[in-house]
């Protein structure tokens, strides 16, 4: 049986986007998004919900030592390494539907469609919903994925404090029913596909439906310290002080500006200050701040990076001011298998869906699975490229666009029977 455009079997875009919209109940916010956050009661009861659909399609399910949901669907040779996908339930406080619950729910989408068409593959297919993704309470992120790939050990997932330093992500797996006992990866994975929304604004202003993910961006954190003296502000005259406030803007306008001396563009962002002493009345004596930069090419990461740090240090002594500058996390960029990437453009060009090679500039679960199995990446278009946002949306047709494909593409990596 074959569905539309001749593929092998035809999802179903209304069943698709109910089981979004019931998942998206749990946690649901009043801005019209969702906060479920890992490991809490509400992600509980969507891992239940999610855990109860596999069994529903005729799927084994089993708990790892991470907490990963893994819903298996056998292939005639159940031996064979399955072909695997999936993303995360996890949300931020203050989310929205569609980020992580798309690639879970799209995922058994394409079981339901495969058991609707009666079709059997060779190779096993398996769905993954990733402990803990988004790292809010855990301040890690995509931790499971990276136990399962082996860039974490295990002690060191279960061990990770939350944020209060109250409990473990562990104790929290046992709390909730899902300390599984199931290895955490160490078994091969023919391919990995993660249907995810872009979360940003590339595929809606170029009217594509669908993103061929060649890679994300590699990152780097850093913490900048700009220290001065405090002052009156009534008092103290505009050429005797030493604003660290005043060092900060400069510093944050100048990188705002080097982001432009490139081609293609980083992303340059300081979104987060600390100011002492915080008092209206006072000059401030010090300033820290926050610098994420993004950008594909490696070489290019660390000669922006390198720029960034010259630029701070020199608006610092400019205005007499004193600077540290401490890295404090990152990623190098990583490359998607280019076998997987094509099986993504063809399935969009068989199906007659408009298709664009994008980067990701988001961490997704994907990355971590690069280290072990040839891995790919589906992104439809969210509305006006908004994510992390009660308004994030995405439309029916384009998710089911991007099921669509992620069936063609896994269906040609487990093979037919």
């Amino acid at each position: 049986m074959t569905g539309a455009s001749g593929s092998t079997a035809a999802v179903n875009g209304d069943r698709l986007w109910r089981s979004l919209m019931e998942m998206a109940e749990i946690g649901a916010t009043p801005g019209g998004g969702v906060g479920r956050v890992a490991l809490t009661d509400l992600d509980k009861v969507g891992r239940d919900r999610f855990a109860a659909w596999c069994r529903d399609a005729g799927l084994e399910v089993r708990i790892d030592r991470m907490g990963n949901i893994i819903g298996r669907r056998a292939g005639v040779d159940d031996t064979a390494p399955p072909v695997v996908t999936g993303s995360h339930l996890d949300s931020q406080p203050l989310g929205g539907k569609f980020d992580g619950a798309y690639g879970v729910l799209a995922g058994l989408e394409v079981i339901r469609a495969l058991n609707d068409a009666g079709v059997a593959t060779r190779a096993p297919i398996e769905i993954v919903n990733w402990t803990d993704e988004e790292g809010v309470r855990f301040a890690a992120g995509v931790v499971a994925s990276g136990v399962f790939a082996g860039r974490f050990d295990l002690d060191y997932g279960l061990n990770l404090p939350d944020r209060e330093g109250t409990t473990t992500l562990g104790r929290e797996l046992a709390r909730i029913g899902y300390d599984g006992d199931a290895p955490c990866g160490g078994y091969p994975v023919e391919a990995f596909f993660e249907a995810h929304i872009e979360q940003g604004p590339v595929l809606e202003q170029a009217g594509a439906v669908i993103g061929a993910v060649l890679g994300a961006q590699g990152q780097r954190c850093y913490a900048v310290t700009v220290t001065g003296e405090e002052g009156h502000a009534g008092t103290l005259p505009m050429d005797q002080r030493r604003d660290a406030m005043v060092g900060a803007a400069r510093m944050i306008d100048r990188l705002n500006q080097l982001a432009f001396e490139f081609d293609p563009l980083p992303v340059i962002t300081t979104g987060h200050l600390q100011v002492r002493p915080n008092s209206r009345n006072t000059v401030p004596g010090r300033v820290v701040f926050s610098i994420d930069i993004r950008h594909p090419d490696n070489d290019v990461l660390a000669e922006i990076c390198r720029r960034a740090q010259d630029e701070c240090r020199e608006a610092a002594a400019a205005a007499r001011l004193e600077i540290t500058i401490a890295e404090t996390g990152g990623r190098d960029s990583v490359a998607f298998h280019p076998d997987c990437i094509e099986e993504v453009r063809s399935a969009a060009a068989r199906l007659g869906y408009s298709c664009r090679d994008v980067y990701s500039g988001a961490g997704h679960d994907a990355c971590n699975i690069t280290r072990m199995a040839p891995t790919g990446m589906i992104f439809v278009p969210c509305k006006d490229g908004i994510s992390h946002n009660e308004r994030e949306t995405a439309s029916p047709s384009d998710l089911a666009a991007g099921c669509q494909v992620l069936l063609e593409a896994m269906v040609a990596r487990a093979g037919l029977v």
